[in-house]
C-alpha cells in the first residue's frame, strides 16, 4: 500500500502544513538502482583522536571522489584514536561545522575502536561515540543516516564501508555494526560477487523473501527457493524468473536438513533464513498451539536445519548465514509474546553460534532485524497501527522488502567474512528498542 503521507508532504502544500503542524516530515529515499548504483556527491574524510587505520586506500575504493565546494554525500569520521573525554571535543570540532551540510538521503560513518578493557577512559570514551551517533541519527533529518563502526582493521572494513556509503543501506540507521579481524576474500567481479555461489532463501516464494532472492540473484548467485508446498506457484514463478531452482517442503519436518542436503550435492554457500509466521494474540488469550506453531518455524526448525547442514559439511568453508530476527525480538510488542519470543531466539543463536561457527566450520553466522516494511502483511494492518509503524523511526516512513534484501546481501558477500555475530537493524532506526 503507497504511503500516501510521504508523498503529501514532498509537495509544496505538504512541506508547509506539517511544518506549521510540526509533524513529520519523511524524505523520500535515494536507494540503489541500476542508474543510480552511487551517492550523488563526494565524500569528506574527517579525524578526531590520533588514528593510524591508513584509511584513505580503503575509501578510495568505496566509488565516492573526495568532496568538492557542494553538499558532501557522505562524511566519514576515524574516532578510533579517541581514547579520553577530552578527544570527545574533536569529535564535536569536526562535526559541528559540515553536519548541516551533509547532502538529502547522505550518510554519517563514524569509526571507533573496540571497548579497551584494560583502560576505562578509553572505553568509556569509545561507548561514549555510541550515544552521539544514535542521537546524531534521531536529529539530522532529511533522509540522512548515521551509524558507527568499530574496528581495528581498515581493509577488513571495505565491504561495510561500501554498503553503508552506498544507497543500498538507505533504511539502515543508528547501528552499531563491529568488524573483526580480517576474513574472507574480494570478488574478482565487484557487480557481480556472489558468481559461483548456491544461497538457499527460506520463506522465498514472496514478500521479503522473495526480494532477498531477487537481490542475491542479481549480485551473480544461483538461488535456490525454497517454500512450503502450498507456494509452489509462487515459488516456481520466482525461481523461473531468476534463474535459479524451486525447492518445496516444510521446514518444521525433522528431516527438512536431510532432504536440503539431498537437493544440493553440490553444497551451499549461502542459507538465508527468512520463513516465518505470526500468530498474534495477547498471552491471555493465546491457546498452546499458537505458540508452539510461531516457535517451531521461526526458531526451531532455523536451529535444526542450521545444525544439520553445518554438521554434514552442506554449508561449506567461506559460507555465511544470514537469519531474520526482528525488532519485535529486541523491543517486544504488544501481542507477539509468541513471535517476540521465537526472534529474540534467533538473536541468541546468532551470538552464541557465531565464533564456533566461524572457527569449526570457516562460515559467518548475522542476523537482519527488520523494523516496519511495507510488505502485504503490514497493508492489511489497521490504519492508525500502520502509521504509527511507519513513523515511529528516525526516518518517518516504512522500509521496503529490498531494504532487507540489500542489508542480507552486504552480509552474505565474499569480503564480509569480517563481520561476526551481529545484528543489524533494517528500521530506520526505530524509536522502540536499543
Amino acid at each position: 500500500m503507497a504511503d500516501r503521507y510521504l508523498r503529501f508532504t514532498g509537495t509544496a502544500p505538504g512541506r508547509f502544513l506539517t511544518r506549521r503542524l510540526g509533524l513529520p516530515q519523511p524524505a523520500a529515499l535515494t536507494r540503489w538502482s541500476p542508474d543510480r548504483p552511487a551517492l550523488d556527491g563526494g565524500l569528506l574524510h574527517l579525524t578526531a583522536g590520533r588514528s593510524a587505520l591508513g584509511l584513505a586506500p580503503v575509501l578510495a575504493r568505496t566509488g565516492i571522489g573526495p568532496a568538492g565546494s557542494g553538499p558532501a554525500a557522505a562524511v566519514v569520521l576515524d574516532a578510533t584514536g579517541v581514547r579520553d573525554v577530552e578527544a570527545l571535543a574533536e569529535v564535536h570540532a569536526a562535526l559541528h561545522p559540515v553536519v548541516r551540510s551533509v547532502a538529502p538521503s547522505g550518510r554519517v560513518v563514524v569509526l571507533g575502536a573496540p571497548l579497551d578493557p584494560a583502560d576505562h577512559h578509553q572505553a568509556a570514551a569509545q561507548q561514549a561515540l555510541e550515544g552521539f551517533t544514535r542521537s546524531l541519527g534521531k536529529e539530522i533529518g532529511r533522509g540522512r543516516t548515521v551509524n558507527l563502526v568499530r574496528l581495528t582493521d581498515a581493509a577488513a572494513a571495505e565491504s561495510t564501508l561500501r554498503f553503508l556509503l552506498s544507497p543500498k543501506s538507505a533504511y539502515v540507521s543508528g547501528q552499531v555494526i563491529e568488524v573483526g579481524a580480517p576474513q574472507g576474500t574480494v570478488p574478482p567481479d565487484g557487480d557481480r560477487p556472489l558468481t559461483g555461489r548456491t544461497a538457499l532463501v527460506t520463506g522465498g516464494a514472496r514478500g521479503i523473501g522473495e526480494a532477498v532472492a531477487g537481490t542475491l540473484a542479481r549480485d551473480g548467485a544461483h538461488v535456490v527457493v525454497l517454500d512450503v508446498p502450498q507456494a509452489e506457484q509462487d515459488a516456481r514463478r520466482v525461481a523461473e524468473r531468476l534463474g535459479g531452482t524451486a525447492l518445496l517442503l516444510d521446514m518444521t519436518s525433522a528431516d527438512a536438513g536431510a532432504r536440503i542436503a539431498e537437493a544440493l550435492p553440490d553444497g551451499l554457500d549461502l542459507l538465508i533464513h527468512n520463513a516465518g509466521v505470526t500468530r498474534d494474540r495477547r498471552l491471555v488469550n493465546m491457546p498452546s498451539e499458537r505458540w508452539i506453531s510461531v516457535l517451531e518455524v521461526n526458531l526451531a526448525s532455523v536451529l535444526r536445519t542450521t545444525d544439520a547442514l553445518l554438521k554434514d559439511g552442506t554449508l561449506k568453508r567461506g559460507g555465511r548465514i544470514v537469519a531474520t530476527a526482528s525488532i519485535a525480538g529486541i523491543a517486544g510488542n504488544a501481542g507477539q509474546t509468541n513471535y517476540g519470543a521465537s526472534k529474540a531466539g534467533v538473536v541468541g543463536l546468532v551470538r552464541s553460534l557465531a565464533p564456533r561457527a566461524l572457527d569449526e566450520h570457516g562460515v559467518t553466522v548475522n542476523a537482519v532485524a527488520p523494523g516496519f516494511i511495507e510488505t502485504r502483511m503490514t497493508a492489511a494492518v489497521p490504519l492508525f497501527i500502520r502509521e504509527a509503524g511507519r513513523r515511529m523511526n528516525s526516518l518517518a516512513q516504512g522500509g521496503l522488502p529490498v531494504d532487507v534484501a540489500e542489508t542480507t546481501a552486504w552480509l552474505a558477500h565474499p569480503a564480509s567474512g569480517a563481520v561476526n555475530g551481529q545484528v543489524v537493524r533494517v528500521c530506520g532506526q526505530s524509536l522502540l528498542g536499543a
